[in-house]
Parts: C-alpha cells; structure tokens; sequence
C-alpha cells in the first residue's frame, strides 16, 4: 500500500510560523536539532536545506544527538549496509526517547523514498515520528507542529514537492556546493538512485547564477556545482561553466559528477579554457571490461573513455582525472577484473574511489546471480587498492618542483597546513594558521601516493 502525504490546508510559510511561535511555549528555551547526511555531496546538500528550514522555525543546533530536542537522519540508499547502519542508529535512539518524551525522531532521504522502508519502519520503530523522502522537507514544520499539538506519526514518500529551490544553510564560508539539478535518466543496473531521487529535473541558470553571485559576494572560495550527470544538465553545461566563470571574485569552480558517454570534447574545452574551472574531472568508469560495462548498462565502451582521457591530456598533459570502480559485478572474471587493472594503469588516475558489488534490491543487477564470491571481491578490490598505489605515486611526481595554486582548508596529516590544488589533489605545506580559508602559492618538493607536499612560495 502506498503511503499518501500528509497536508494541513495552510501554506508552508504558515507552518513555519505556527512552529515558531509554538516552540518557546514547549520547550521554554531554544530547542536545538541535531542533523547527520549519510552519503554523497547531493545528500549533504539537501541536509543544509533541512537546516535552513528548521533554523526559519526557531531550532538552534548541536552536534550531540544525546542534547537535541529533534534529531534528522538524511539517510542515503545507494547500498543496502549503509541503510542497516541507519536502522542500527535509529535503535539506539529508542533509549534518548525514553529519557526524553519530547524528543522527536525524523528519517528523511533516499532511503525512506522506498515504501518497504516506510513500513518497516513505522511498525518497527515506534520511536521515529516523522520519515519523508527525497521530496517534501518544506512539509517538516507542518509534520513536526502536528507531532507536538496532537501526537500524531507522520510517514510520507510523495512524489512531489521537490527541494530543488530551497535555502542552504551551509557549515562552510570558503566552499559551498550549489544543486544544479536533481535526479537521473541512466538507470544503470546496479543503482537505485532514478527510482528514488526521479527522474531528472534541472534549475534554471538565471537560478543557479544568481546563487553563485550571492556565495562569492559572502567571500566563498570553491562553488561546487553538484548534479548526478551534470553533463545531461538540460540549458547547456559548459554555458552555464561561462556564466559563472564570468562572475567578478576571486574564486574557483568545481562539478560532480559526469557521466563518460557525455563527457565528450565541448565539456574538456570548457574546462581547458575558463581560468576558474580546475583542470580536474571526476569520471566515474566503474569497470575496465566492455563486457561488465555493458551489464551495468553505463552506455560507453573502454575505447569511449580513453578517448576523452587522451583528448584532455593532448591539451593539457597534467590534466587530473579521478574515478570510482566497482570490483565483483555479477558474472565478472579475472580476466575481466584484470582488464580494470589495465585501464587504471592506463589512464593514470589522481585518485579512485574503489567499491564491492554488494546486491541492491530494486534495481536490475539484483536480478542477475551475485557469483562472485565475497572473499574473492575482498582480494579484487585491495589489489586494487595496491594497483592504484603503485601507479599513483610517479604519476603524482609529475608535480614535483612545479607551482600550485592550494586552497587552505585546514590541518594536515603531515605538514601542519592542508588544503587542494586545483587538480583536487590533497597538498600540504607548513604555514601559520591564519593561512585557513584563504588561496596560497605552493612549490611541490615531494609526492606520495595520496598528496602533494611543498613550501609556501
């Protein structure tokens, strides 16, 4: 049985209102919230909408949910232990909402898009209140005002009311990312995301602009532009690359993720030829088998993808690449896994982002036999791990004795500064702490096989 939205009949600036006036009266303070994102940029994103919402109705905010009056789980989908990880938390919630009855207990995101896991966890989990998906947070104030006003349990996966154009309250001044669109069109086998973000619906450039604008006006050093195919954006991506590479500041522009049968010569252009764009492109291949390729129903061949790497580094030989590969696909074979160590070996990645299959029900690749067995995926993916290792680490020297253009985001691992050039690589150099936040020249003297280290220039 489908599970309907819940509406009051007054417009959502009302709720937020009746909650603002109704919060002092129970809680005779300023209640404070608790929210954790699970999963990727776009999730986080949407949780920074979440904020924004709840800071309108009058939440304050903490980082312990032990001292929170309303605690938010924006919860992710893409593998099916992330969600046990959830429901792991959610029951060790069960414990503050015994201590306190006031607490209220909301899951939100991909995961409680699905209807199975609105069921599960409205006649599982007595003490979670609220749970919505990807569509509806401007619903919370009205769902929480009920909760508090008439004890009712609210649990919605509407297929409407999207967040595309909602506020961010952002943790960050230096980078914020900003949504370009949501949704995806490419249904891959093994991904859940079409069926619980939807189908594919972009912001208008006038919109986004004029958010870029306002970000770089509050002296914000990295816009990431975020979209799970930001190539498919619907008004022209690397026209609206130009609109906000035209845009007065000092600043620099970054995009996730792109998608490899778009990913083609006027993206690589763009990017090679606006000053604020890196020279860094995400690139997910996934796997270095036409076969598996195809069964993951990705739509590019190995021959597709090494023509766009060798276009981009004819312009630009430094020209930086990462990726994500998943090891132990439904019916993948040595010979086939070894044909993705040769792909890495070939294209010389910055840095990749290494996954086991792992089955994931609702999507197509759940109906194909998982054979591989999970020990032999454990085997793949460290000598991956190690493959990559070995290949990184002179192809990072390409670096050494050149300079750098870093932004300084913080403490380093080794050096007592760290920040990202603007190929997205991790580079740390020593310097004073007030260097945080701001664009510094460093010269590279050595490279591991996971960051840049240099001197300050």
């Amino acid at each position: 049985m489908k599970i309907s939205s819940i509406s009051c009949g007054c417009p959502d600036t009302d709720a937020r209102l009746m909650l603002s006036c109704l919060l002092p009266r129970i809680y005779n303070r300023t209640p404070l919230c608790f929210i954790h994102s699970y999963g990727c940029a776009q999730n986080v994103s949407d949780g920074e909408k979440i904020a924004a919402i709840l800071r309108d109705c009058g939440y304050s905010f903490t980082d312990s949910p032990e001292n929170a009056d309303l605690i938010v789980l924006n919860t992710c989908a893409v593998r099916e232990n992330a969600e046990e990880k959830v429901f792991g938390h959610i029951g060790g919630f069960k414990a503050l909402k015994e201590k306190n009855q006031r607490l209220i207990i909301a899951v939100a995101g991909c995961m409680t898009q699905q209807e199975n896991i609105l069921q599960k966890l409205r006649e599982s989990y007595r003490q979670v209140d609220i749970a919505f998906g990807t569509y509806g947070a401007e619903k919370l104030p009205e769902m929480i005002y009920r909760v508090l006003t008439q004890n009712e349990r609210f649990f919605t996966n509407a297929e409407s009311g999207d967040m595309i154009n909602l506020p961010q309250l952002r943790k960050s001044v230096t980078t914020a990312s900003i949504p370009i669109m949501y949704g995806c069109n490419n249904f891959c086998s093994y991904c859940i995301v079409p069926y619980v973000r939807g189908r594919e619906r972009s912001r208008t450039p006038d919109e986004v602009v004029a958010e870029a604008e306002e970000l770089v006006a509050a002296g914000c050093k990295e816009i990431t532009l975020l979209g799970q195919n930001v190539n498919s954006y619907a008004y022209g991506f690397p026209r609206l690359l130009e609109r906000i590479n035209s845009i007065d500041g000092d600043f620099r522009i970054r995009f996730v993720s792109s998608h490899p049968k778009d990913a083609g010569r006027e993206l690589i252009d763009a990017v090679l030829s606006l000053e604020k764009v890196c020279k860094h492109l995400h690139l997910p291949v996934q796997s270095g088998s036409d076969e598996i390729l195809r069964a993951m129903n990705r739509h590019y061949t190995t021959e597709d993808y090494f023509k766009t790497v060798d276009y981009a580094r004819s312009r630009d030989a430094d020209f930086s690449f990462s990726t994500d590969i998943i090891v132990g696909f439904p019916g993948e074979t040595e010979e086939q896994f070894e044909q993705t160590k040769a792909l890495l070996r070939r294209v010389r990645f910055d840095n990749v982002f290494t996954y086991v299959y792992s089955r994931r029900s609702g999507t197509k690749a759940a109906l194909m036999p998982d054979d591989v067995p999970e020990k032999m995926k454990g085997q793949r993916l460290r000598q991956l791990i190690l493959e990559q290792r070995e290949t990184a680490q002179p192809w990072l020297e390409r670096f050494v004795g050149k300079e750098v253009r870093v932004l300084c985001e913080g403490e380093g691992r080794k050096r007592s500064l760290a920040g990202k050039c603007g190929e997205n690589i991790i580079t740390e150099f020593d310097g004073e702490s007030g260097l945080i936040g701001s664009f510094v020249s460093v010269r590279i003297t050595e490279a591991a096989n996971w960051a840049l280290f240099g001197e300050l220039v």
